[in-house]
């Protein structure tokens, strides 16, 4: 009987060894899905910024902001544009586009967004911090009927309607602004967050229907609220991050980031065309994308992104080095021993390029210089000229214009001759009389500058997430639906 007890009871208490209940999923018996998470997901914002898209100018606050509104496009990861509130659209002549919206679409307040809410949104996004450069292109924009925009183009241009991803909130006074997306603006316990939009809650089901908002506004202090846990994701363009103190998860996003050597046209050196060449050949491109930026980019091998369709057509550089060509171009300059003073600002990753650019070229017979100055002195030096070549980054437009460098008001200009025949027929293509291959073919023999890398940006988030992290640039939430914590 002794036995027969002692069994009986191993029996019960083995049974009671079960997973206490704060370790389990919560879970709704009616539906057997996980119950909304509202505690765990916070988000970073910048306090002392707008949330309103039209005034606001940081990353951080953009990033939030694609919760709460929509856009015409979304540009997807090939960089082409995608319709989000657009339903089509149509060039009716070289510089007139037409954009139709998808009709009934609803503010958060239940307001109608038709064809004048777009026109207003575009009127405000034009003269605002985070929108204006990219609009430069498109003079105006009016309503045909409800549901049809036609914008007036400045030049022919074939991917304006890639620029049209400008967020659209209504134009109010309200405190929060308000748009059409699947989240909107909330305060709670004298906190800030963002909640589900009720007009979404039939078809769009995620776990976290309410996301606190937490002042993080410094970007070192981003980074440090990811590493200890107080913010659960961040989109980070590592301008200025080093990758490898993040601990988080990471998913690497391309943008539209050039990373190139500027090349001064008017100095007795590099005014020739072969050394321009074989600046070019001697680059290695792959060791500069894995050793100087950790991985964290894409060779050129065109003008334009490797991801792009444009990039795709128009492929044009090796993306190793090619000592001979390099050196057989040299000798072709007739410049014996040539020197080379490169110019690169105070940055971890453009130091380190600037170091590989230096091996690389010395290689083939250059000798250079590597001048590092602080980002007041670089950019005086730029603007007066003061170097052969430079080591430079830009945000190119995503209609991929490159009137930045092949325009004398353009933000990369410095040391292009716009007289040559590689910016003639740059704005010959821009004005459609001349084709991208004839403008590309003039490039490569004269080499104004030389594209070097494609730079990526990383989505971080946090190690306790779970699900398929399919967010990018410009659509940083696009699946939240599918994140849960485990």
């Amino acid at each position: 009987m002794i036995c027969v007890v002692g069994i009986i009871c191993s029996c019960f208490f083995g049974c009671s060894r079960t997973t206490p209940q704060s370790q389990q999923p919560i879970i709704n018996q009616d539906t057997a899905e996980i119950v909304s998470d509202t505690t765990s997901f916070k988000l970073s914002y910048t306090q002392s910024d707008s949330l309103n898209p039209y005034e606001s100018d940081s990353l951080n606050n953009h990033v939030v902001q694609d919760l709460v509104f929509e856009s015409l496009f979304r540009i997807d990861e090939g960089f082409e544009a995608q319709p989000e509130i657009a339903s089509s659209y149509a060039y009716t002549d070289s510089k007139t586009l037409k954009v139709t919206i998808v009709s009934g679409i609803k503010f958060s307040d239940d307001s109608t967004l038709d064809a004048q809410s777009v026109v207003q949104a575009f009127d405000m996004a034009s003269s605002s911090p985070y929108y204006a450069s990219s609009l430069l292109p498109i003079a105006s924009a009016s309503a045909l009927s409800p549901t049809e925009i036609e914008f007036k183009l400045k030049y022919p241009d074939e991917y304006a309607h890639n620029l049209l991803t400008f967020y659209i909130a209504k134009d109010t006074d309200e405190k929060y602004p308000i748009g059409s997306g699947r989240y909107l603006f909330s305060e709670g316990d004298g906190k800030l967050y963002v909640e589900l939009n009720e007009k979404y809650r039939e078809e769009f089901k995620p776990r976290f229907t309410k996301i606190q908002l937490v002042n993080v506004p410094a970007p070192d202090s981003i980074n440090n609220a990811l590493n200890i846990g107080n913010i659960s994701y961040a989109f980070r363009d590592l301008s200025t991050e080093d990758v490898s103190r993040l601990k988080c998860n990471k998913k690497k996003v391309s943008q539209n980031n050039l990373v190139y050597i500027g090349i001064n046209s008017g100095t007795k050196v590099t005014s020739n065309e072969s050394i321009r060449r074989a600046i070019s050949l001697a680059i290695d491109r792959e060791a500069i994308v894995k050793n100087a930026y950790q991985g964290y980019g894409r060779a050129a091998d065109s003008i334009f992104h490797p991801n792009s369709s444009l990039g795709r057509e128009t492929t044009m550089f090796n993306t190793t080095q090619d000592i001979a060509a390099a050196k057989q171009a040299i000798a072709q300059s007739g410049i014996s021993n040539p020197h080379l003073s490169l110019l690169t600002n105070d940055n971890t990753n453009r130091i380190s390029a600037a170091t590989l650019i230096k091996q690389q070229l010395e290689a083939v017979g250059f000798s250079v210089n590597v001048r590092t100055v602080s980002n007041a002195t670089y950019a005086d030096a730029l603007e007066k000229g003061s170097f052969d070549i430079y080591l430079g980054e830009t945000k190119i437009p995503f209609d991929m214009r490159l009137t930045g460098f092949f325009s004398e008001k353009g933000s990369t200009h410095f040391g292009i001759d716009q007289e040559s025949a590689a910016a003639i027929q740059y704005n010959s293509y821009l004005n459609g009389s001349t084709q991208i291959g004839k403008f590309t073919l003039d490039f490569s023999v004269e080499m104004p500058f030389v594209p070097i890398m494609y730079r990526d940006a990383i989505i971080c988030y946090s190690k306790a997430m779970r699900g398929d992290m399919q967010g990018y640039y410009g659509n940083y939430f696009s699946n939240i639906q599918d994140w849960y914590y485990n």
